[in-house]
């Protein structure tokens, strides 16, 4: 009787995967509706050194392609940057498949100062009212770079994309205050039912973040022509308390996936990153 009754049920099993269709595959977004609504929520982070670890970064996005090349080792773990929506509006689709899975870890370089100047126009829809600014991209200040929270794994078509968002994060200057509220709402799965929608401030200009490739990693050429359009702008972040959360970080970057799994606490956000585009040079699409 036993063997009867396993017999029908690996059969009506095999009869129901049979008729689950495949996954459909994600399209690739154009660089233009995948940064105009890549906005990105930067909370501190219990203190954590990675091993020791040196990489040689190049400058990706065509305005800074005459940067050279420099080499930097990997200091403390600072920042963890989820992905979120301002005021309720969430990016439409292929964009939301890639941007929910966008979360960057970021840690402590320093660097050459580079003094460039640059005029920043926002990207993004709610903000493209405001004004473009004038600043100066001075010294390295952190590298941000693609991790998964509680081995969340994206679909293989994300993480195709997802894992070589690499950004180097400089100091600018004039800190002029963006003075605008927003309301905030974490759209990665594994933070959504975690942290609740909330108001959020934002302040001073801190950093201007821009895309690099480290040496050993070979980005594919749809995924290297949408990345290197990727430039955020870091400001301050004035918010209520929200929830401590404790998660477990593993690097996706293919230069890195051999480095340990982290613990990282989120103790509280400090920064807001905005999508912005470089001396009128516009993501295409």
């Amino acid at each position: 009787m036993f063997r009867r009754i396993a017999s029908v049920t690996v059969a009506m099993l095999s009869v129901a995967f049979l008729a689950v269709p495949p996954a459909a595959a994600v399209s690739l977004p154009s660089p233009k509706e995948l940064t105009a609504y890549l906005d990105l929520e930067c909370f501190k982070t219990s203190y954590y050194q990675p091993p020791a670890t040196v990489l040689q970064l190049r400058h990706i996005n065509p305005v800074l392609a005459n940067l050279p090349i420099e080499t930097v080792t990997l200091g403390p773990r600072e920042q963890l940057c989820v992905p979120v929506a301002k005021n309720n509006q969430i990016p439409p689709s292929p964009s939301l498949d890639f941007i929910r899975y966008i979360d960057l870890s970021c840690y402590r370089i320093s660097g050459a100062t580079v003094n460039t100047g640059l005029v920043l126009s926002h990207l993004n829809p709610l903000l493209q009212g405001f004004p473009r600014t004038q600043i100066t991209m001075t010294s390295p200040q952190h590298l941000c770079v693609p991790v998964i929270k509680n081995n969340a794994v994206p679909p293989d078509d994300v993480l195709k994309l997802v894992r070589h968002i690499d950004l180097k994060c400089y100091g600018i200057t004039p800190n002029a205050p963006l003075n605008t509220q927003l309301g905030l709402r974490q759209l990665n799965p594994v933070l959504a039912p975690i942290i609740p929608a909330h108001a959020a401030q934002v302040g001073y200009a801190r950093q201007l973040c821009v895309p690099v490739q480290k040496a050993g990693d070979n980005i594919p050429s749809d995924v290297f022509s949408i990345i290197r359009w990727i430039d955020l702008e870091k400001f301050d972040l004035n918010v209520a308390a929200t929830p401590q959360v404790g998660l477990q970080l593993r690097h996706i970057n293919p230069v890195l996936a051999h480095l340990p799994a982290e613990q990282a606490v989120l103790t509280g956000a400090s920064q807001l990153a905005l999508p912005v585009a470089k001396n009128g040079a516009f993501p295409p699409g």
